[in-house]
């Protein structure tokens, strides 16, 4: 009787089954038994490519080599692990193997890694598959009990190979005809696509599109503070009679867009009595569902700031390594409907720190049948990410986080929903209606396992939203007008993408769902899948497509000019997220046999055919687009200077201007003013090869070439002096009391430049990314301090903040933060932390190098900086 090769995807997973299986001994890299013989690949060991006679080297890509659709593929080995793949190879044509298990990871990848090994060696020996989600010792041999016929999973084979090579046929004919594209005019610009990468990037280019576009609205709220026997209440006043408008995201019950009618309902009310109504109601909140890599990965971002890819390592370290959580990369929220003892089970083994809770689950029988934690409709390959029982020793803090986030979800999950008591007091004064909620915590249910009990112990609310605040008021009692504030605010654009919330709209194909349920039923139109998510954002940071600045996601000038360039060419399958998404649900259905492969890739052709057909047939000049005239004429013949795909171009002489430079593209109005005042600035977002950001004002010279300014005088000691005659002086220097004044990149004391130079004083007109506008330096330097300015960003930890600037004893500006209702023994840390933050540097003063200008002065030296608990120099 032969024996079986068993081929698990990595080395580690190949010794955890010659542990569990026992009666193995170790000849090199793989393992003998009497039954078995065990060896592993080391991840993926071939790769697609296109046969010899179809290839054309990079460099040389050209139209008229595309596309590239090969009747057939190739497997060419990856260098650095064929030694492992020709091991394999010898062990599957060994004659006393009659057989094959693929235990390879249970999914779309560890299938195609398999079925790679298998057509390379040409062998058509029988095969069986091992599907373990679980890595426990119980869990293989289970696995090895019920081993699955081949035929069971050719659904997920045949999506594994469609999902390589449709990745395969758009990646390099999407390069290869977008580099091209770029390339017409010269050179060679690498311009990467993807069929999952550049609808990503197109969701994050359309969130800053909406950004720059967007318009910010005055409007006013009106907030009561009224008077009751029992102490004072706050109510804010809201239009009863409201409908929310089609089209106005904005539009809300509490807001006033007339200052005049705000004005005149805080007049009305001043000083008058009210009545009182109020509501109460049980509200009740049910525990999230169980984690699926997706939700994982989205809440370990939000919380702990870790990237997607990072998540991804430490659970799967955390499943391979140390046992301790269930299969990572699944896409299911729930558990098999037989899987109740195994919980019962689990609960009795997990670490002590969670046996209060896992004691009460089990005490109260919390463990039942239920479709929203057990449904097998619910789970395709993989079932949700929980905790396996076993003990877990030495983890890292990282690792640590993780594990508790998912056990602790996991017991959240059988208890019951919590429940509060939410008061709705409705206060009114003259016919103008004032709304007070507040929200009391009364039985924990599942927030006991994140602590919420111990809060509702301490503090008689469970540290809920204001039921502090709300007093008791008797019935019939009348209400006094204290006070009547108005609040001046503005509309904020939406926010910024961070991977948590990029993972969502992925998930989502675009589409920002925010109800559970909901993204579950659209999750297999989505972008990727759990398992590819992450690398996919990471690829377009590598790619230079979109940068990572704290837990921002900010689109390059390189990743807008790729979608610009898609748009134009109607290249709507790499630009539309949504259709996109299509594809993936199609994949899914071929895994469940419900579309021919075949079907799908004849549509991938269709795709790649007219990926090339539309951009061979246009030039970047003519490329269409929504592109602006500019108001300003040609330097050089007073002709119409209008935009294309790459630049500026004067419609009348060969004068143009590129729209990127540094990383940056140009705005039409800032073009507009260099054309008029032949420069412009200082501005922000450029970026020097080693991707470090700075500001500089561009000038245009006698040829009209523009050039970087970094605004510095000269200060050797045959300068001439600087005349300022025809400016007018912003106040006082904070350190020799003569005149400061503004120059192109920072506001200066009249005594720091010339031969005569006494005085070091220089502030920079744009500090860590906040410009400092003239106004605000007058104020600084005749009062002490600006305004609160709201734009910094820390170069330490790329965060914005908020900072009042103002003047040091010693001359220097420094800065001063907002004072925060800081929580007991917090206080001190938020100011320690907020100084940290604020800057190790002050940008604008930062010494800058020059990065294609050919005529500029010195960088400015980089004043000393020195904190203190509140104050930190500028």
């Amino acid at each position: 009787m032969g024996k079986k090769l068993i081929i698990a995807e990595k080395p580690s997973v190949a010794q955890d089954i010659a542990r569990a299986m026992g009666g193995f001994t170790r000849e090199g890299d793989y393992f003998e038994s009497e039954d078995y013989v065990l060896s592993s690949a080391v991840g993926h060991l071939l790769e697609l490519a296109v046969p010899e006679e179809y290839e054309v080297k990079r460099g040389k890509w050209s139209f008229a080599h595309l596309p590239v659709i090969p009747p057939r593929f190739t497997l060419n080995p990856i260098d650095k692990t064929a030694e492992r793949l020709r091991l394999l190879t010898r062990l599957i044509k060994r004659k006393d193997v009659d057989g094959l298990v693929n235990a390879c990871d249970a999914g779309r990848e560890g299938e195609l890694i398999f079925n790679y090994i298998v057509e390379h060696s040409k062998t058509n020996k029988p095969i069986e598959r091992l599907w373990l989600q679980s890595m426990t010792a119980t869990a293989i041999r289970d696995g090895f009990a019920g081993l699955r016929s081949a035929q069971e999973v050719e659904g997920l084979r045949q999506a594994a190979m469609s999902r390589a090579e449709s990745d395969w046929l758009i990646g390099i004919n999407g390069t290869r005809a977008m580099t091209a594209f770029n390339s017409k005019t010269g050179g060679f610009h690498l311009t990467t696509v993807g069929r999952v990468q550049t609808p990503t990037l197109a969701i994050v280019v359309r969130r800053e599109e909406e950004i720059r576009r967007f318009k910010s609205r005055d409007y006013w709220e009106i907030e009561g503070r009224f008077g009751v026997a029992a102490g004072e209440y706050a109510g804010r006043w809201f239009d009863e009679k409201f409908r929310k408008p089609e089209g106005d995201e904005h539009a809300r019950a509490e807001r006033v867009w007339d200052e005049a009618k705000a004005r005149a309902i805080q007049a009305k009310c001043a000083g008058k009595t009210g009545t009182v109504e109020e509501e109460a109601k049980p509200s009740t909140q049910l525990s999230p569902l169980l984690y699926d890599l997706t939700s994982l990965q989205r809440e370990a971002n939000g919380r702990f700031g870790f990237s997607a890819r990072v998540t991804l390592q430490i659970a799967q370290a955390l499943y391979e390594k140390h046992k301790v959580l269930t299969y990572p990369r699944t896409d299911a929220r729930a558990l098999p409907e037989d899987y109740l003892p195994t919980v019962n089970d689990v609960l009795a083994r997990l670490p002590h720190t969670y046996a209060p809770h896992a004691n009460e689950i089990v005490k109260q029988g919390w463990v039942r049948p239920n479709k929203r934690i057990f449904n097998n409709a619910k789970i395709s390959d993989h079932f949700a990410i929980i905790p396996t029982g076993t003990e877990p020793k030495s983890l890292s803090e990282a690792e640590a986080k993780i594990y508790d986030m998912v056990t602790r979800r996991f017991l959240a999950v059988f208890f019951p929903a919590a429940e509060y008591r939410v008061t709705t007091r409705i206060t009114r004064v003259e016919g103008e209606a004032f709304k007070t909620e507040g929200k009391v915590l009364v039985n924990p249910g599942w927030l006991a396992v994140y602590g919420k009990e111990a809060q509702l112990e301490e503090d008689g609310k469970g540290g809920e939203t204001a039921a502090a605040s709300l007093v008791p008021v008797k019935p019939g009692e009348s209400a006094r007008v204290e006070d009547m504030l108005l609040k001046a605010l503005q509309t904020k654009p939406p926010a910024r993408y961070s991977e948590a919330t990029l993972l969502t709209a992925m998930e989502g194909a675009g589409k920002t769902i925010d109800d559970e349920e909901l993204r579950a039923a659209m999750a297999g139109r989505g972008l990727g899948t759990p398992a590819t998510r992450a690398q996919i954002i990471e690829n377009l940071i590598l790619e230079n497509y979109m940068l990572r600045e704290g837990r921002e996601l900010i689109p390059t000038a390189k990743g807008f000019q790729l979608m610009i360039a898609l748009r134009g060419l109607k290249i709507d399958e790499l630009s539309s997220p949504e259709l996109t998404g299509e594809w993936e649900y199609k994949l899914s259905q071929i895994e469940r046999g419900e579309l021919s492969r075949d079907a799908f890739m004849r549509e991938i052709a269709d795709m790649t055919q007219h990926i090339v057909h539309q951009a061979k047939s246009y030039e970047s000049d003519t490329i269409p687009g929504d592109f602006a005239t500019l108001d300003e004429k040609c330097p050089r013949c007073g002709g119409v200077v209008k935009e294309n795909y790459k630049k500026f171009q004067c419609q009348s002489c060969d004068f143009s201007l590129w729209k990127i430079v540094a990383g940056r593209q140009f705005e039409t109005h800032e073009i507009d003013t260099l054309l008029r005042e032949r420069q412009v600035g200082p501005l922000t977002g450029f970026r020097n090869k080693m991707g470090r950001p700075f500001n500089a004002v561009i000038k245009l010279n006698d040829k009209l070439e523009p050039e970087f300014d970094f605004g510095q005088p000269r200060e050797d000691e045959n300068a001439e002096p600087v005349d300022f005659s025809q400016q007018t002086p912003l106040g006082p220097c904070p350190k020799c009391s003569a005149r400061v004044f503004e120059q192109p990149m920072s506001y200066i004391c009249e005594k720091s430049v010339g031969p005569e130079k006494s005085c070091d004083f220089r502030s920079g007109k744009i500090i860590l990314q906040q410009p400092i506008e003239p106004e605000q330096m007058q104020k600084l330097l005749e009062a002490g301090r600006t305004d609160l300015l709201k734009g910094f960003v820390s170069s330490r930890t790329k965060r914005k903040f908020s900072a009042f600037l103002v003047r040091q004893p010693d001359g220097k500006v420094g800065f001063e933060f907002e004072p925060r209702a800081a929580k007991p023994k917090a206080g001190a840390k938020t100011a320690k932390a907020a100084a940290a933050d604020a800057a190790p540097e002050a940008e604008a003063e930062a010494p800058v190098k020059k990065a294609a200008a050919k005529k500029t002065t010195a960088a400015a030296k980089k004043p000393a900086t020195k904190a203190t608990a509140r104050k930190k120099s500028a």
